[in-house]
């Protein structure tokens, strides 16, 4: 287009229409400069402001509305699904409840019966998909050994006795192994890794944009993310899934949609695609989640990686309409389920070049009992 302007505009003319366009230019940001500021006056005005003006936020207020559909759903279901949140949630929060000091000798009454029952109905729907004998899950003998934990210590209490009755029903053959239930950590072993060494490793990693044509062996990027699923993860729901891609067709379609991997996506040997699920949580409250826990499982695979030979580099994914429609398209994603970010996986090339990544200094990064607001420069 510019050079058929060129080609029959004359020079003088096209200098007065750039003119023109800065004017106009700098006139619409006068505007949404002025429009931000007064939907900022009050929560209704912003509202307003993304029913009327703006639909950046529809997909993800769908998506989340759907989240908490699903997870009332996953606590109904007449099927086996691979997790149910519900379940590990309030597993996880009685576990809690168990270490704490002092502990209360009743607790839990608010969500010790619909906790049972989410175990029930994972026994019931493994037992009937399972004639022969029940398929004890890691996550069902966690929830099994907690909770025979929890009634172990509890008081007396009409929903308690109710939800331990309903529990002891239900026969479930669990091996004698060490049980899933809190406990004292090691704190007299020396850690295998020093904070020198730790340091180093994070001098060492490095956004790597190029790679050698080299296979990734997928039992590597399994033990990664075996490191990965132990990073924090708020009431241990995990609402995050690693989906990685190593046929090059796959890889070339996935790798090309980020735009900030234009420019060297067709060398990458390997990609994940980091997705969070909004199912996992019953309220919005919440919605932000899978981004933190994905964001912590995702930092805790880069290291792993790093001591397994292998670079990697993060790919922003920005919430852009025709991007989520390519890439939910390109994986069959369910409405709930929203990509977080992509990571490219492979040796490293010797003779490429990284940034040298500045990071910022401490002191602008920390502070210590600072209650008083941020300083905007303007």
């Amino acid at each position: 287009m510019k050079q058929i302007i060129k080609a029959f505009v004359p020079e003088k003319h096209i200098k007065s229409l750039k003119s023109i366009w800065y004017q106009v230019k700098r006139i619409e940001a006068k505007l949404q400069e002025n429009t931000l500021f007064i939907a900022t006056r009050s929560r209704f005005l912003s509202s307003l402001y993304y029913v009327l003006i703006s639909g950046q936020f529809g997909r993800e207020n769908r998506a989340v509305l759907y989240g908490q559909w699903k997870y009332y759903q996953n606590t109904k279901t007449k099927s086996v699904i691979q997790s149910q949140y519900c379940l590990r949630r309030n597993i996880h929060r009685l576990e809690k409840g168990i270490c704490m000091r002092n502990r209360r000798k009743i607790f839990a009454t608010s969500y010790i019966y619909e906790t049972v029952k989410s175990y029930e109905l994972e026994v019931l729907n493994r037992a009937k998909n399972n004639t022969n004998s029940l398929e004890i899950t890691d996550e069902l003998k966690w929830a099994h050994d907690v909770l025979e934990n929890y009634f172990e210590v509890v008081g007396s209490h009409s929903t308690i006795n109710k939800s331990k009755k309903i529990f002891q029903s239900l026969s479930v053959l669990i091996s004698n192994e060490k049980k899933r239930i809190p406990y004292k950590r090691d704190l007299d072993t020396p850690l295998p890794v020093s904070y020198d060494n730790l340091l180093a490793l994070s001098h060492k990693r490095r956004s790597v944009r190029w790679y050698l044509p080299k296979n990734v062996p997928r039992e590597c990027i399994d033990q990664a993310i075996l490191v990965a699923t132990q990073s924090p993860s708020s009431c241990n729901r995990q609402p995050f899934e690693f989906r990685v891609f190593d046929e090059p067709d796959l890889v070339k379609k996935i790798s090309s949609l980020p735009l900030g991997a234009r420019d060297f996506y067709h060398n990458f040997p390997a990609v994940i695609v980091v997705i969070g699920k909004l199912r996992a949580y019953f309220s919005e409250r919440e919605r932000h989640v899978i981004y933190i826990d994905a964001g912590l499982a995702s930092m805790s695979l880069l290291y792993a990686l790093e001591t397994l030979g292998l670079s990697s580099c993060t790919l922003n994914w920005p919430d852009i309409e025709e991007s989520e429609k390519e890439m939910s398209a390109l994986l069959n994603l369910d409405l709930d389920e929203r990509v977080i970010l992509l990571i490219s996986v492979g040796y490293p090339d010797p003779d490429a070049m990284v940034p040298y990544s500045q990071k910022k200094e401490l002191d602008l990064l920390r502070s210590y009992n600072c209650v008083s607001k941020s300083t905007i420069d303007v």
